[in-house]
């Protein structure tokens, strides 16, 4: 049976009381989380040296009493901060063990009838471990960390690995079917891995044989798919797993009875080999190995993260990025960039009455985007208006006839509803290095269009344009709508992409939801690995916030950054028409 489920209704616990303050603390802190874990808030739990009646934890079901050995904790007790999930990992081994008896609180529901055999109990509390331990995760799957950090503490202590060769597994019957079902088992609900308990399977198959592993296989994963409260079941079960092995079910306990088919050592007893007195097992061996490698691969695995602590980090690297966003954006739509530099405009022009025209086109085009159709909604009615319902009608009158309270409704009628069109935000961010010199006079007028679109449409829309190189510059400014066209220069050798595309979002919002938005990068994407690095996170994050982003160039082999959507302008005078064509997508998959 195992030494750390106490099933006797009298059992009191060890009854350890903390020497020391900090081990009082440490249980009320460790009991403050048990209630979340097992789902139940009337469990006790005491964290204290030689608590756990020599197993690393015991549960105490008549008691609801859960006890942890603090020998094993590792740390200084003051220190432990169970509330904390990373800091569970300092004492992983301890906290999977208290997890184990949380599973058993909350799964092992079901208690032995007082007249079962005491072998047939013995073996279903067997059964009950990994049984227990698979139900468990599936109802809480990150849990599947602790309990396999707790394994090596829980298993050795079932099996008596390290408490000397007299009571370590011998290369019997019951020994192996024992560590079997505690690992294997394990295997099969999930918890371990059948690489991991490989070393155990095939010791344990060379002595109970091929089809007797089988058989014993069949009983533990109808175990494991066992309801909790199906006692019966299990009973059943043990009864099943004492008449495989071939043992009495009213010995105490089978897997601690002598077995006289205890195989031989193949060394012939040389000194120094398994088999001789004072050497451990191959089946001992074995299970040791196999308790070090899944503890040596739990200390590689990443522990759970908290929730808490994941929203919390990603709120604060959302805010630091809205807070540098914000910052560029000042810098560069308020103070228009730094004073020195090459990135530079050149001077501004009279819009031509082409792009007048094209202005008036666009804006026509995004009102007409943000149309939406009317929700028509259907309700009912005791009084007109609406179409009349002859079974309702007759549902009415029949109620009245009863002298019931009328609830009938002879009238329907649809009531159709328009729906608020979003607003438009629409960005547009232009490379300025020598080799973008195509883009200069096409990128202006478009960012113009674009501008003066937005005083036009009925949509409320907002646009933004820069240009980067080594600075950042504006080209349009968010709310204002340009008379003139603002031309600029080509010839930098450096891209600022971070910069830019901090500044539109800081200007437009662009990672804030409750609009289309709209992200337009014009560039070849060849760009410095550390602003293409930079760039790439930006953009990823407005990605991940719901903002389209479209990559304009003209040559297959530009490299932009990952994530956009691409369009080859086979003609640059058809820049703007390609990005007003993006601004009614953006709006109508805004809907």
């Amino acid at each position: 049976m195992s030494t750390h489920l106490t099933t006797d209704p009298d059992a009191t616990g060890a009854v350890v009381f903390p020497a020391l303050p900090e081990w009082l603390t440490l249980s009320v802190a460790f009991a403050d989380e048990v209630p979340v874990i097992a789902e139940r808030d009337d469990l006790v739990v005491t964290v204290a040296p030689g608590a756990g009646g020599g197993a690393p934890a015991c549960f105490y079901p008549a008691r609801a009493l859960i006890e942890v050995d603090g020998t094993h904790l590792g740390v200084d007790p003051a220190t432990v901060d169970p509330a904390n999930l990373s800091d569970r990992s300092r004492y992983a081994p301890t906290w999977g063990a208290l997890t184990h008896e949380c599973g058993h609180a909350k799964h092992t529901a079901w208690e032995p009838l007082p007249d079962a055999p005491p072998g047939v109990v013995a073996a279903a509390m067997l059964l009950e471990e990994p049984r227990m331990e698979g139900r468990h995760i599936l109802r809480r799957p990150d849990d599947r960390h602790w309990l396999r950090a707790c394994v090596h503490s829980i298993v050795a202590a079932d099996l008596h690995l390290f408490a000397g060769p007299a009571t370590a597994p011998k290369m019997t019957k019951a020994d192996a079917a024992r560590s079997a079902a505690l690992l294997l088992g394990r295997a099969d609900a999930g918890v371990l891995t059948e690489i991991e308990v490989g070393p155990v399977t095939r010791v344990v198959q060379d002595v109970l044989g091929v089809d007797t592993l089988i058989k014993l296989r069949a009983v533990w994963t109808t175990a494991v798919r066992t309801a909790d409260d199906d006692g019966d079941t299990m009973l059943t079960l043990g009864r099943q797993w004492c008449e495989i092995l071939g043992t009495d079910p009213d010995a105490p306990d089978p897997g601690a009875a002598p077995d006289p088919s205890a195989t031989s050592d193949p060394s012939g007893g040389r000194p120094g080999t398994p088999g001789v007195p004072g050497a451990p097992s191959p089946l001992a061996g074995a299970v040791a190995a196999v308790l070090n490698g899944v503890a040596a691969n739990v200390a590689r695995e990443q522990t759970p993260e908290d929730p808490a602590a994941i929203t919390a980090a990603e709120k604060a690297r959302e805010a630091a990025a809205d807070k540098a966003a914000q910052k560029a954006a000042r810098s560069v739509f308020v103070l228009g960039g730094p004073r020195t530099g090459t990135t530079a405009t050149a001077g501004t022009r009279r819009p031509t009455p082409a792009e007048r025209t094209a202005a008036r086109a666009l804006a026509r085009a995004l009102d007409t985007a943000g149309v939406r159709e009317r929700v028509a909604v259907k309700s009912t009615s005791d009084v007109p208006p609406g179409r009349l319902r002859m079974r309702g009608v007759l549902a009415a009158e029949a109620q009245r006839a009863a002298r019931a309270t009328v609830t009938a409704e002879p009238f329907t009628r649809i009531t159709r509803t328009p729906v608020t069109t979003p607003p438009l935000r629409v960005a547009v961010a232009c490379d300025v290095s020598g080799s973008m010199d195509w883009a200069r006079a096409h990128v202006a007028s478009a960012a113009w269009i674009l501008a003066d679109a937005a005083r036009h449409t009925r949509v409320p829309t907002q646009t933004a344009s820069v240009i980067f190189g080594r600075h950042v510059r504006p080209l349009t400014r968010p709310g204002k709508h340009p008379a003139e066209v603002t031309e600029f220069a080509s010839r930098d050798n450096w891209e600022d992409i971070p910069t830019a595309i901090d500044a539109l979002d800081g200007a437009l919002g662009l990672a804030r939801p409750g609009a289309a938005r709209l992200l337009v990068v014009v560039s070849d994407g060849r760009f410095r690995d550390q602003p293409r690095r930079a760039g790439q996170r930006k953009l990823d994050r407005l990605c991940a916030a719901g903002c389209a982003v479209l990559w304009l160039t003209t040559d297959t082999d530009d490299t932009p950054l990952d994530g956009a959507t691409v369009h080859l302008l086979t003609d640059p005078t058809t820049t703007a028409q390609a990005i007003g064509r993006a601004a009614t997508a953006a709006l109508r998959a805004a809907r």
